[in-house]
């Protein structure tokens, strides 16, 4: 009964939007514009190469690991130094976005990780990314990018270890059943030939979703050139923040041209660009070792339950990101950056309040939280709420909440929103205190 009143206010409240909504308004018309370009990029540039490898990754653990060796490292048993040392190293090793790391915490907790461990782990893929770091130390400045990595691994254990004191009745629960548990069954294989396959998937995942800084060096068919950075690159248009003024636009603002008007787009060189290049043939020699593997190591029936598990996490994950990522481009439009620049350009609790709660619910494809933080800054925002953003920005984001929610419940999710928009917001005033 109560999975059908979800399904009923689903489709009432998609009848009220389609019922109400104002298309002969041009900014509704921009906003559900800006909403399918979103999508398009999202499914263009980051569901082939992040979220489906992730999916596979996530019905693997499931299948694949053995309970027993989840519940040694990273269950309610566990030893907390060591728990929550390999769950924020696993997520600084991986280095990528909340999408790639939400199939595998469903997996880790599916299995029986305890509550911190796995919320560490949730923060720390996307929190601490040492590329994303070191660029926000480049782009802007050194004092925030070092802000940004020490509050990064202090937030991934600090939540973990909140989150569990929170709920530590449910994780006395759920050790009391893991002690209860009957001796492990005898593993087909050795644990490390299972451990090489899943990290020559996960090496699948950092190589294909490698990232792309995106700086360019524009020419069009009217003569002009400018420095920019590249935001959304869909089928048949290119969305730019300038980097230098232009006679139509200023440091920092957003222009949208068709492909039909660029006549050139050079990238800067660098290692990261190199590699980003080569990205595919990386991530092919380590698919061809993951086929071996499963072909030389795996019976059938095993192969056919980790299609069945990835399939599932398929159903349950991929419409929430979709849907939340429409949603975030639609309100992007209605909420344009020099608006929410009025709230941030001081470092009082309001200013980082509003920075806190703005990066929990906004979408941040990776990387791109730097150019648009850059904006920011040129627009007047304060240096506390600029390392609020970057805190909050990369762990949550709508669509993150969503698959947050179906994994964990509505509580444990609201708390952990909490935590990150609190503590996110505390250490940005302290940042502002002494840096600004």
């Amino acid at each position: 009964m109560k999975r059908e009143l979800k399904t009923f206010a689903a489709l009432t409240a998609i009848f009220v939007v389609a019922y109400i909504l104002p298309l002969g308004n041009p900014k509704i018309q921009q906003a559900i514009q800006e909403a399918f370009r979103l999508l398009q990029w999202y499914a263009r540039n980051h569901t082939l190469a992040c979220v489906v490898p992730a999916l596979f990754i996530a019905g693997a653990i499931i299948t694949f690991l053995s309970k027993d060796s989840v519940m040694r490292y990273l269950g309610p048993n566990a030893n907390k130094p060591l728990a929550y040392a390999v769950a924020s190293v696993s997520g600084c090793v991986l280095a990528v976005c909340s999408c790639s790391v939400l199939p595998m915490f469903a997996g880790i907790y599916g299995l029986g990780a305890g509550l911190g461990p796995a919320t560490a782990f949730l923060y720390s893929g996307p929190g601490i990314n040492v590329l994303a770091i070191f660029l926000s130390a480049r782009v802007l400045g050194f004092d925030i990018g070092a802000g940004r990595f020490i509050g990064a691994v202090v937030f991934s254990v600090v939540v973990g270890l909140l989150m569990a004191t929170v709920f530590r009745r449910g994780e006395r629960a759920k050790a009391k059943v893991a002690m209860q548990m009957p001796e492990p069954e005898k593993h087909r294989r050795h644990i490390g030939k299972t451990a090489l396959y899943l990290a020559c998937m996960m090496l699948f995942l950092v190589f294909s979703d490698w990232y792309n800084p995106g700086n360019v060096v524009v020419k069009t068919g009217d003569g002009r050139q400018f420095k920019a950075v590249v935001i959304h690159d869909t089928k048949d248009a290119v969305r730019f923040q300038l980097e230098e003024d232009l006679a139509d636009g200023k440091v920092g603002d957003k222009i949208t041209l068709n492909k039909s008007e660029i006549t050139d787009m050079q990238e800067q060189k660098t290692w990261v660009i190199r590699l980003h290049h080569i990205r595919w043939y990386l991530a092919g020699l380590c698919g061809l070792a993951v086929a071996i593997m499963a072909w030389r190591w795996f019976e059938r029936d095993e192969l056919s339950e980790w299609m069945h598990n990835t399939w599932e996490f398929a159903k349950l994950l991929v419409p929430l990101l979709f849907g939340g990522v429409f949603v975030v481009g639609f309100v992007s439009v209605l909420l344009p950056e020099k608006q929410v620049a009025q709230y941030v350009g001081d470092n009082s609790l309001r200013s980082n309040l509003v920075a806190s709660v703005i990066g929990a619910f906004w979408y941040f494809a990776t990387l791109t939280e730097i150019p648009i933080t850059q904006a920011l800054m040129k627009l007047g925002m304060h240096k506390g709420p600029v390392l609020t953003l970057l805190l909050a920005g990369p762990a949550l984001s709508l669509p993150s909440i969503l698959v947050i929610r179906k994994v964990m419940g509505n509580t444990k999710t609201i708390v952990f929103i909490l935590l990150v928009v609190v503590m996110s917001t505390i250490v940005g005033m302290l940042f502002g205190a002494i840096c600004g």
